[in-house]
């Protein structure tokens, strides 16, 4: 049965979509997600636990027009992932469809949602799922992250960012090479790279403890040098920076 993730910032559109879904004896589990952002960190965390992990998500049902984040960036992001994820857009727009199928979109249901029309998508998406056992199911890679580079895709070694940067929506991964814009919150890389020696030092800054090379008090502000950039740290993260700094070998 397919484990669906419904994401709608409209409640009722989103309650309704989570009772049609749980009505339908295809669907094994189906939780709900108020924003784009809040879906793309549980579809990380479904990602790293693999394709048969507890929080595994075999299709999202994907509403386009909600703020910040909308449905077709997030489906944008996740044609970079190794192993994604089925998309079915449920939405009141009709405009996107060719956008929506661009992006290989399982189904482009409109609100309001019949259940007769939802039940065809859900279909669908469960043939996919199990017309591909033969297809190698192919774990995202954790060591690097995919980066656009003038409408080409290129991999960047997760070792290699020494700091990043919340830009809005955005996040800016700095490298001694250079920089690389990628639309995902810096809270998703905060908790996707916890383990990988990344430490939150600000709310615009998380940083590579590997790549901090001193640790400045002045006047009672702290600091620490990445390379040849200062970065300023918050009086809530200095405490954990320095016992981390301590502890590191």
């Amino acid at each position: 049965m397919l484990r669906a993730l419904a994401v709608d910032d409209e409640r009722p559109s989103l309650e309704e979509l989570l009772y049609l879904l749980n009505a339908d004896p295809r669907i094994g589990t189906a939780e709900g997600a108020s924003d784009a952002t809040e879906a793309l960190r549980r579809i990380n965390r479904a990602l790293e636990s693999g394709p048969h992990g507890p929080e595994a998500i075999d299709v999202v049902f994907l509403d386009i027009n909600m703020p910040g984040l909308d449905g077709l960036d997030l489906a944008r992001l996740l044609t970079g992932f190794a192993q994604p994820p089925l998309v079915v857009f449920v939405t009141a727009h009709e405009d996107f469809a060719v956008q929506a199928f661009d992006l290989k979109a399982v189904d482009y249901v409109l609100k309001p949602v019949r259940k007769e029309r939802l039940a065809e998508a859900v279909r669908r998406a469960a043939e996919l799922r199990d017309s591909a056992p033969h297809i190698p199911v192919h774990e995202p890679d954790p060591d690097h992250i995919p980066v656009e580079l003038g409408g080409v895709t290129r991999f960047v070694a997760v070792e290699d960012i020494t700091h990043v940067e919340a830009q809005g929506d955005y996040a800016r991964l700095h490298t001694d090479k250079g920089s690389h814009l990628v639309r995902i919150p810096l809270s998703t890389l905060e908790e996707r790279w916890r383990s990988r020696g990344f430490v939150r030092i600000h709310r615009r800054h998380l940083v590579a403890l590997r790549h901090i090379g001193e640790l400045r008090l002045d006047a009672g502000t702290v600091s620490v040098l990445v390379g040849s950039e200062e970065l300023q740290v918050s009086r809530r993260h200095a405490r954990e920076l320095r016992e981390l700094l301590m502890r590191r070998p």
